[in-house]
C-alpha cells in the first residue's frame, strides 16, 4: 500500500477555535469550512465542530447541501449567496443563511416563494472590490429586506478585509470605519474579521467572527515562510500532517541530473531519495529546489522538478537513511507556510487543492 497520507488531527482544530475565541471572548465564531475545510474534510470537521459553534459558513450552495445530508444541523452561511431563486426557497427550508451582495441577489430573496423566512446577510463593498453593495445603496436594500416577510428580522452587515494580513496597511483601518460609519446608526450587528483580523486587528472584532485558516492552525501572516517552523505564531497547532516515506535512494556521481528537464545536477557524490508525493496529490508543481522536506525528522532539501507522483530530495548529509524510513511534507514540524513560499504560492492553495489520491486519517 502506497505510503502517503494525511493525517487530521480534529483535537487541534478544537484547540485552534478556542485560541480564536481567546483574542475575540465577546465575539460569535462563525467557523468557515468553505472548499473542503480547506482540504481537511468538511464533514468530519464540521461534526468535530458544531457542538462548539453556532454556525458554519461555506461558499456555495453545494457545499451547504453536502454538510446537510451528512446530518450537520447547524446554520450554515452561504458565503456567494444564492444563485438563482430555487436558493433562496431552499435556504429558507434547510435553514442556510444567504450572503446577499448585489441588488439582483436581493431581488431573488424578495421574489422567492419560501416557506419561511431566510436569514440574511449584507456584503458590503468597503474597498476590496470583489463582491457587495456600495454603502450608497444600503438604505434602500435594508427597508426592502425589512419590509418583506420572505426575511428575518435580523439581518448582518458583513464585509471582507483586502489587506488584513499587512499589518501596517491603512487599507484595513479604512474599510473598517466605512462599514462602523453606516452601522453606527442603524443598529445592525457586524462581520468584518477573518483570520488574520481576528490575530492582529481587535477593532475588527464584532458581533461575528469568521475564523477560517487559522482553525487548520496554520499562521494568515506567514505566507513569506518566516515563521519558526513547527511553531506556529500563538500557538496555533498544524492540524494536518502530509507524510509519506522514502520509496527509492541510489547514489550520482558529479554531473548527474535528476528529474524531468535534469534541472539539479549533482556538484559532488551525492545520494538521492524519491517520494511517493507528486502535483497529481497537490504537491506544488513549482516548488523550487531547496524546498524543505522532513526525513527521519532531519531537514533536507527538495531536488529536480516535482513530476506527477514523486519527488526528489537530497540525503547526503543524512548519516544513516533507507528505504521506508517516514518522511514529513508539512505539518506540525514543517509550516505548511514555508514550503509554499519556496513554490511561489500560499499555504492556502497547497492544503485546498490536495486530490483525492491521498486518503486522510482522522484522529480525535
Amino acid at each position: 500500500m502506497r505510503p502517503t497520507k494525511a493525517t487530521v488531527r480534529l483535537g487541534a482544530i478544537r484547540d485552534n477555535l478556542e485560541i480564536a475565541r481567546q483574542f475575540a471572548p465577546d465575539s460569535k465564531i462563525m467557523a468557515v469550512i468553505k472548499a473542503n475545510a480547506y482540504g481537511h474534510g468538511a464533514i468530519e470537521v464540521a461534526r468535530s465542530l458544531q457542538a462548539h459553534v453556532p454556525a458554519f459558513a461555506v461558499a456555495f450552495a453545494e457545499e451547504a447541501v453536502q454538510l446537510r445530508d451528512a446530518g450537520i444541523s447547524r446554520p450554515i452561511l452561504i458565503l456567494q449567496g444564492a444563485s438563482c431563486d430555487a436558493d433562496a426557497a431552499e435556504a429558507a427550508d434547510r435553514d442556510f443563511w444567504l450572503m446577499l451582495h448585489s441588488r439582483q441577489q436581493v431581488e431573488r430573496v424578495l421574489r422567492a416563494d419560501v416557506p419561511g423566512p431566510v436569514r440574511v446577510w449584507i456584503k458590503v463593498d468597503t474597498g476590496m472590490h470583489r463582491l457587495g453593495l456600495a454603502v450608497s445603496e444600503l438604505d434602500g436594500v435594508c427597508a426592502d429586506l425589512s419590509a418583506s416577510d420572505n426575511v428575518q428580522r435580523e439581518q448582518v452587515l458583513c464585509t471582507h478585509l483586502a489587506v488584513a494580513d499587512e499589518l501596517t496597511h491603512p487599507m484595513t483601518r479604512q474599510q473598517v470605519r466605512t462599514l462602523r460609519d453606516y452601522a453606527s446608526g442603524h443598529n445592525l450587528p457586524l462581520s468584518i474579521a477573518n483570520s488574520a483580523a481576528i490575530m492582529s486587528w481587535p477593532e475588527t472584532h464584532a458581533s461575528w467572527n469568521r475564523p477560517g485558516y487559522m482553525l487548520y492552525g496554520n499562521d494568515p501572516h506567514g505566507f513569506a515562510g518566516t515563521e519558526a517552523s513547527g511553531n506556529p505564531s500563538h500557538g496555533l497547532v498544524p492540524a494536518m500532517t502530509m507524510s509519506s516515506e522514502i520509496i527509492s535512494i541510489r547514489e550520482l556521481a558529479p554531473g548527474d541530473g535528476i528529474g524531468y528537464g535534469l534541472e539539479w545536477v549533482a556538484r559532488k557524490e551525492s545520494k538521492i531519495g524519491t517520494i511517493s508525493m507528486g502535483y497529481a496529490d497537490g504537491y506544488p508543481r513549482h516548488a523550487a529546489s531547496g524546498t524543505p522536506v522532513l526525513v527521519n525528522g532531519q531537514r533536507v532539501s527538495l531536488v529536480g522538478r516535482v513530476s506527477m507522483g514523486m519527488i526528489s530530495v537530497d540525503l547526503t548529509e543524512l548519516e544513516y537513511v533507507e528505504v521506508g524510513d517516514p518522511v514529513e511534507l508539512w505539518g506540525e514540524r514543517l509550516s505548511v507556510n514555508e514550503v509554499a513560499a519556496h513554490a511561489g504560492t500560499i499555504g492556502y492553495e497547497i492544503l485546498s487543492g490536495l486530490t483525492g489520491r491521498v486518503p486522510v486519517t482522522y484522529l480525535p
